[in-house]
């Protein structure tokens, strides 16, 4: 392991059934990432500013119960199925399965109770002499309505230079869609600290995905050309906000000159210095300006409003089980569900 590398555990709360869940903190460097095996959720990322004054950039809790409550999946490892899948049912070869419809006639993020909210299995280790956890859970065949018995790795790792890696791997006995990610929400500005509509953002990706009322796709991909949408030029999160009914929480299909592991996304914020750049292997990503962000009490006597955060979520296309013209999220028995994202922090001073 790296010198000044090193993770440290901590009980972070009981169950109802009286299990407990467990903290762990991953130091490398000037950053420390905690995440808890409660839903394997990222709940904190601390690191300096160009004043050198550290600050938590993720919004979310300070104790396990308000993981526990109902709350905007802050950090959590979603699963089975990140995103939407329209009117919650999909077909495999012939035969519909149903889904649990937890977001009007939909299906949303793994359904009532989806992998943020079971307690994971964990190993401690190292990556690459980085310190390292890996979460893992098995997914029953029938769980919220999903075909097959599912195999989950989660595998997190963190560097000295400010690198979070987020390894995904799955397994299955039959066919069935998988689409897994993180739904963290940043702050560069520190969580609490304002609203993130000043923030800059560069995203490498041309086309996004038009949808109806439910947020499900309506059609084939669309350019971002001369719309609100287009980031392809760094601009603030907040330039052309008004433009989109609510905010943004659309879809966009990263520029395949950036597939796979090259930085698509960079966002930065003035006052703090810092930035952020995300990479994956992941075909789309979903950003997110907290739009339903209202009154959440987070930590430390912050209050989270609309717009106090926001999200890029590298996935599979939403509703593509039902969409033969998306890329295919069906894992087959005998392969591997394999993708990587890596969130990349730096302080410009």
């Amino acid at each position: 392991m790296q010198a000044g590398s090193k993770i440290e555990i901590k009980p972070f709360g009981v169950l109802s059934n009286g299990e407990e869940a467990s903290l762990f903190i991953l130091k490398a460097g000037d950053f420390r990432a905690t995440f808890t095996n409660w839903g394997a959720t990222w709940t904190s990322f601390v690191m300096p500013d160009k004043r050198g004054r550290a600050d938590d950039i993720l919004l979310g809790f300070s104790t396990l119960s308000g993981y526990l409550g109902r709350h905007p999946f802050f950090g959590a490892s979603v699963g089975r199925f990140a995103n939407r899948i329209g009117n919650a049912r999909f077909s495999v070869d012939g035969r519909e399965y149903r889904l649990r419809a937890n977001n009007g006639p939909n299906h949303l993020h793994g359904g009532r109770r989806g992998f943020d909210k079971y307690l994971w299995n964990y190993e401690v280790a190292t990556l690459k002499g980085e310190p390292a956890l890996k979460f893992s859970r098995t997914s029953p065949d029938g769980e919220e309505g999903y075909p097959g018995t599912l195999s989950a790795e989660i595998t997190v790792s963190l560097s000295e230079s400010g690198s979070l890696r987020l390894g995904y791997m799955a397994k299955t006995d039959a066919k069935t869609p998988v689409n897994l990610t993180n739904h963290a929400y940043f702050n560069l500005a520190g969580e609490g600290n304002g609203l993130i509509l000043d923030h800059e953002l560069q995203m490498h990706a041309s086309f996004y995905l038009p949808v109806d009322q439910g947020l499900i796709p309506t059609g084939r991909e669309a350019s971002v050309e001369g719309t609100a949408m287009d980031f392809r030029r760094t601009k603030a999160i907040g330039k052309d906000i008004a433009e989109v009914n609510g905010g943004y929480d659309f879809c966009y299909i990263i520029d395949r000159a950036f597939l796979p592991l090259k930085p698509f996304a960079t966002v930065r914020e003035a006052d703090s210095g810092r930035s952020m750049a995300v990479a994956t292997t992941l075909p789309a990503v979903q950003f997110y300006t907290g739009n339903n962000l209202t009154g959440i009490a987070g930590k430390r006597g912050s209050t989270y409003d609309r717009h106090a955060g926001f999200c890029l979520e590298t996935e599979m296309y939403p509703d593509s089980p039902n969409r033969p013209d998306f890329p295919s999220p069906f894992l087959m028995p005998g392969e591997n569900w394999e993708h990587e994202t890596i969130y990349s922090f730096g302080i410009n001073k």
